[in-house]
Order: C-alpha cells, then sequence, then structure tokens
C-alpha cells in the first residue's frame, strides 16, 4: 500500500447489501478496520489492470502473433541490455537455446 503521506480519502457510497457483504467477509477472515481500505485498493488495480489488458487485447486482435512476438522480444532484449549489459545478455540467451 501506499506511504501514509501519500493516501488520500475517498467517500464512496455503495449499497447496504455490498457494505454487509463485504464487511462479513473480511470478518470471517480475521481481518480489520484498516483492511477494508487494503481491499479496495487491490480491487481497484485489479480492474484497472484487468481493463487495460482488454483495451490492450482489442486494440492488438487484428496484429498477428508472430508480430506480437517480436516485439515483446525486441523489448526484452533491450530491457537485459538495460540490467545486465549487452554481454551477460547474449550469454543468457545462448544458455537457453542450448
Amino acid at each position: 500500500m501506499a506511504e501514509a503521506d501519500e493516501l488520500v480519502r475517498w467517500t464512496v457510497k455503495v449499497s447496504k447489501d455490498t457494505d454487509v457483504s463485504l464487511r462479513s467477509f473480511l470478518a470471517q477472515r480475521g481481518l480489520r478496520k484498516g483492511d477494508l481500505s487494503k481491499f479496495i485498493e487491490r480491487a481497484v488495480q485489479k480492474e484497472v489492470f484487468a481493463q487495460t489488458v482488454a483495451a490492450v487485447q482489442a486494440r492488438n486482435a487484428n496484429v498477428p502473433d508472430e508480430q506480437i512476438e517480436q516485439a515483446i522480444e525486441e523489448a526484452l532484449r533491450e530491457v537485459r541490455a538495460e540490467m545486465w549489459g549487452p554481454v551477460k545478455a547474449a550469454r543468457r540467451r545462448a544458455k537457453r537455446k542450448r
């Protein structure tokens, strides 16, 4: 979760049924009041990620798999070169090919 000085207070409204269901769910798992915020933050992060993935998949629906795989491999090469330097990255690739 974010640092204490980075927290933002939200005011949200949910149905009584949702409130009771969520609080019961958290209580059954031994979670406390502060865990409600953590649960909501994780749920929001998961939903934002899921919608982002769905949007990227829709955008790339007509792109050939080979082109996507080439783009991924190129990005991985760049990151590996940044992290390990070109020599180490090349050695790692050579080991995988064996």
